[in-house]
C-alpha cells in the first residue's frame, strides 16, 4: 500500500497544489486520483501563470476567443473556468461519495481585490455562479478586508477556501468569520451546510527566518506554528458555540496545510507531510512532494491535539529575536503582494500570447 493511501485512510485528505491543461488532457490528474489517493485540487495565480506561460496547451482555446475582443482578465477566467470545471467533474464522484466533504477544486478571485471587501464578495459570487459545479471552492484571502467578505460569502451559500493564513491568530479570525456566516444562515432558516477550508501556509515561515536563527532551530518554525494552529482548531471544534451550529446541520470548516513543499535542499523532501498528519485536515501538495510521499513517505505520530511542544519552540524563536505575530502579518502581506505580481505577469503573458497568435492567424 502506497504511503498516500495510508495517509488518506488515516483521515487526512490529499489534494494536489497544481493545475494545468496538460494534467487534465493527458490523464495525469485522473492517475493521481486513482493511484495516489488525491481527492481535491487547489490553484492560485502563480500556478496559472506558470501553466499558461510554459505550455502551448492553451493556444487553441486562446485563438478561438480572440475574435470576441476580451480583456486579458476576462480571457483568463474563461480559460481557468474551463480547467477548474473539468477538474471538478473528475472529482465529482468523490464529492458525491463523501456527501460534499471532499472532492473540491479551488479558484481564486483576482488578488487585486485582496483589500476590497465588496469587490471580493461580488467576484466570489460571480465566479461560483459561473462555475456551476457544487464542488468548486472560491478562494478569498484571510486579510482584514477579506474577513467580512468570507462571512458574507458563507451567508450567501458560496463555498470558500480561505487562503493566505499564516498563524493561529489569523486562523481563529477566519474560523470566527466562517461561523458568523453559518449562524446567520441558521437564524435566517437557511441550510447551514456550506463548506469551507482554512488554508494555513507552512514552509514560508522557515524560508523567512533562514540565516537568522541557530541551526538547532532550522525548519522548526513552520511546524510549531502549525501545531499551535491545530490546537486552536481542535479547541474551536470543541466549543459550545460550534456544537450548537453542528447540531443545526453545519459541518466543520476543515484546516488545510498549504505551502508544504520543502524549500531547504538539506531537509527531507516530505518533512511537512510527515509532520502535519492529522485526521479531519487537508494537505495540499505540489506534484513533486506528492510523488515523493508516494515513493518513500514515512509516518511519524499524528499532530498532538494539545499542540505538543509548540509553545516551547515558539518561545525559543522569540528568545532569538523572532517576533512571530509581526512576522505572520508580514508573510500575509508578502503573500498577497506575490499573488498580485503573479497576476500582473499572468495578464501580460495572456496579452502577449494573444497578440502573437493573432499575428500568426
Amino acid at each position: 500500500m502506497k504511503a498516500t493511501q495510508k495517509l488518506h485512510d488515516l483521515g487526512q485528505s490529499l489534494w494536489l497544489d497544481n493545475i494545468t491543461r496538460d494534467l487534465l488532457t493527458t490523464g495525469t490528474l485522473k492517475g493521481y486520483i486513482d493511484e495516489l489517493s488525491v481527492t481535491g485540487l487547489t490553484s492560485n495565480p502563480t500556478i496559472f501563470e506558470h501553466a499558461i506561460k510554459n505550455s502551448s496547451a492553451y493556444d487553441s482555446a486562446i485563438r478561438k476567443k480572440l475574435q470576441k475582443d476580451k480583456t486579458a482578465e476576462e480571457l483568463f477566467f474563461e480559460l481557468a473556468l474551463e480547467d477548474i470545471t473539468q477538474a471538478a467533474d473528475l472529482f465529482r464522484p468523490i464529492s458525491e461519495k463523501t456527501d460534499g466533504v471532499d472532492g473540491w477544486v479551488s479558484l481564486e478571485v483576482s488578488p487585486l481585490l485582496a483589500h476590497d471587501t465588496q469587490s471580493t464578495l461580488a467576484a466570489a459570487r460571480a465566479l461560483h455562479a459561473r462555475a456551476r459545479r457544487p464542488n468548486v471552492f472560491i478562494k478569498i484571502p484571510g486579510t482584514k478586508e477579506g474577513l467580512p467578505a468570507i462571512e458574507e460569502a458563507i451567508f450567501a451559500g458560496v463555498p470558500v477556501n480561505v487562503t493566505l493564513l499564516f498563524s493561529r491568530e489569523q486562523y481563529v479570525d477566519t474560523a470566527d468569520a466562517y461561523l458568523r456566516g453559518i449562524e446567520r444562515r441558521i437564524e435566517a432558516g437557511l441550510n447551514p451546510n456550506v463548506a469551507s477550508v482554512a488554508s494555513v501556509f507552512v514552509s514560508r515561515w522557515d524560508t523567512a527566518v533562514k540565516g537568522k536563527i541557530p541551526d538547532t532551530l532550522r525548519n522548526q518554525l513552520g511546524i510549531a506554528v502549525a501545531k499551535s494552529t491545530y490546537k486552536a482548531y481542535v479547541q474551536f471544534l470543541s466549543s459550545p458555540r460550534w456544537k450548537r451550529a453542528f447540531n443545526s446541520g453545519a459541518r466543520p470548516q476543515r484546516l488545510l496545510w498549504a505551502s508544504t513543499g520543502t524549500k531547504d535542499p538539506t531537509a527531507s523532501d516530505v518533512l511537512y507531510i510527515r509532520s502535519l498528519a492529522a485526521p479531519l485536515t487537508v494537505n495540499t501538495m505540489p506534484e513533486a512532494t506528492l510523488n515523493a510521499w508516494a515513493e518513500h513517505g514515512d509516518f511519524g505520530p499524528f499532530l498532538p491535539e494539545d499542540g505538543g511542544n509548540c509553545e516551547g519552540v515558539l518561545r525559543e524563536f522569540s528568545n532569538v529575536g523572532i517576533d512571530v505575530l509581526k512576522l505572520a502579518a508580514q508573510l500575509q502581506e508578502e503573500g498577497a503582494s506575490s499573488f498580485v505580481k503573479s497576476w500582473n505577469e499572468l495578464m501580460t503573458v495572456i496579452s502577449v500570447r494573444s497578440e502573437d497568435l493573432a499575428k500568426a492567424s
